[in-house]
């Protein structure tokens, strides 16, 4: 991929204010790139993980620390008027807890003091057609699960050396397998969060005798996480319950911890929620054209940069646009007050 034109092109989503266009990059540019060769770009060689992880591994070998964490999550963006097909079709969005039509991207994001860097990626595609036995009605699904997905991103960041400690992730990532291939396989600690209805035991002995109870009616104490069996893993798990407003369960593999860390490290959790965010918002995710295969990644990267200019300047998150914006608003009125005098 060009990386010149890559640089060009994610600027100029972060510098965007509406839909983003080959057309407008090419006239913003003076002709200097054409409409045809940002064309090409979006639809030539895909942006993939690998491609990514190319541009961000100096930056992140800069910073990286064992104390750092591997966050997932996915986040959907919808596109109702676009055309259905292997990519924009329908997607469960948990946050809404319908179907939503749209993109739905799984994110691999590494966060180290106050600085989140994405570092691998995958476009959830649902190629296989098939008729839903209730509605009769034709519906789309993957040849690979999410979770699937989240092992394989997971592989490529061992195989890339990245240091990190513990894996972060909500409750649609907490399958057995998931955490089983996080202890066996990595030889990496987790902490998830676990649905309610998770069930498990106290002892050994409850285990093998299938005594088992949900993880909601287990006995809590204020301060001490409950060691025990979650039902599924051959390994023992902390299962804790914090102090917020309802019920959040955390499961952590590591005995090291106590309540208070295990807490403090999954509310960083929370930092890939603000790099959707930064994603939607200042990288023009939900602005990107709708014709290639590629547009969407480059948003990707142009989050990353995000990222580097607010540790760079100092910034909070998402002042960058309001930044943009009043420099904009002030040469626009600097313009129209000269076009009055003239």
């Amino acid at each position: 991929m060009d990386k010149n034109l890559l640089d060009l092109y994610s600027y100029y989503l972060l510098s965007s204010f509406g839909p983003t266009t080959a057309t407008d990059l090419s006239s913003l540019l003076d002709g200097e790139v054409s409409h045809d060769q940002v064309t090409r770009f979006l639809s030539g060689d895909a942006y993939t993980s690998k491609t990514l992880w190319q541009h961000i591994k100096s930056t992140l070998r800069s910073v990286e620390r064992d104390e750092g964490v591997l966050i997932f999550d996915d986040t959907i963006q919808a596109k109702p008027h676009t055309d259905e097909n292997e990519l924009i079709c329908w997607h469960f969005d948990h946050t809404e807890n319908r179907s939503v039509k749209g993109i739905d991207l799984l994110n691999c994001v590494y966060q180290i003091d106050d600085l989140t860097i994405p570092v691998a990626f995958e476009l959830v595609r649902k190629p296989l057609l098939f008729s839903d036995p209730e509605t009769g009605q034709t519906k789309r699904k993957s040849e690979e699960t999410k979770n699937e997905l989240l092992r394989s991103m997971l592989q490529t960041c061992q195989h890339n050396q990245i240091k990190y400690r513990y894996i972060l992730a909500d409750s649609w990532f907490s399958a057995k397998d998931n955490l089983t291939f996080i202890r066996h396989r990595l030889d990496k600690h987790f902490i998830v969060a676990l649905k309610s209805n998770r069930t498990g035991a106290l002892s050994k002995e409850d285990k093998l005798q299938g005594r088992v109870s949900r993880i909601d009616a287990l006995p809590w104490s204020e301060d001490t996480p409950v060691l025990g069996w979650i039902k599924g893993l051959d390994f023992q798990v902390f299962t804790n319950k914090d102090g917020s407003t309802g019920s959040l369960y955390l499961a952590c593999s590591d005995f090291d911890l106590q309540a208070l860390d295990i807490e403090t490290i999954y509310q960083k959790r929370w930092r890939v929620e603000v790099f959707h965010k930064t994603l939607k918002s200042d990288a023009a995710l939900a602005k990107s054209p709708q014709a290639g295969t590629n547009p969407e990644q480059p948003c990707l990267y142009a989050a990353f940069r995000v990222e580097c200019l607010r540790i760079k300047h100092g910034w909070k998150n998402h002042a960058l646009k309001t930044k943009l914006y009043m420099k904009a608003i002030r040469s626009a009125f600097e313009q129209l007050q000269k076009l009055k005098t003239a």
